[in-house]
């Protein structure tokens, strides 16, 4: 069965602090990247970054850069969001994702399997 749950997801003020997990089936986790995307109310999804198998990253630019970071830990199957001086556009459902390879991608047509989301909301 494939399975990929978010946690961690919550009610935070602006400039606050939050760390997303996503718990992922062995099979599906093993070898493959793992990418983190947002939906907003009324927006497209979009792309947050990408960690690779081996630990490589993407990040989809500057910003997010600079106050988010993935991180993985192979041996427990999980999936890693550390997101820091949080802003209310960060405000969106996160949601987990394997790719369909071990390459850094970011279009949601080159992931496989979505985790169900979990929602960010930030205060002002």
């Amino acid at each position: 069965q494939v399975q990929l749950v978010e946690s961690g997801g919550g009610l935070v003020h602006a400039g606050g602090s939050l760390r997303l997990s996503c718990v992922v089936s062995e099979r599906i986790f093993n070898y493959r990247a793992m990418g983190w995307f947002r939906q907003a109310p009324g927006k497209e999804r979009e792309f947050i970054g990408v960690i690779r198998w081996g630990g490589g990253t993407l990040y989809s630019g500057d910003s997010v850069k600079a106050r988010f970071t993935i991180s993985r830990d192979n041996a427990k199957n999980t999936l890693y969001l550390q997101m820091n001086s949080l802003k209310p556009e960060d405000t969106a459902i996160y949601y987990c994702a394997a790719a369909s390879r071990d390459e850094v991608v970011w279009r949601a047509d080159d992931y496989t399997y979505w985790g169900q989301g979990t929602q960010v909301t930030v205060s002002s």
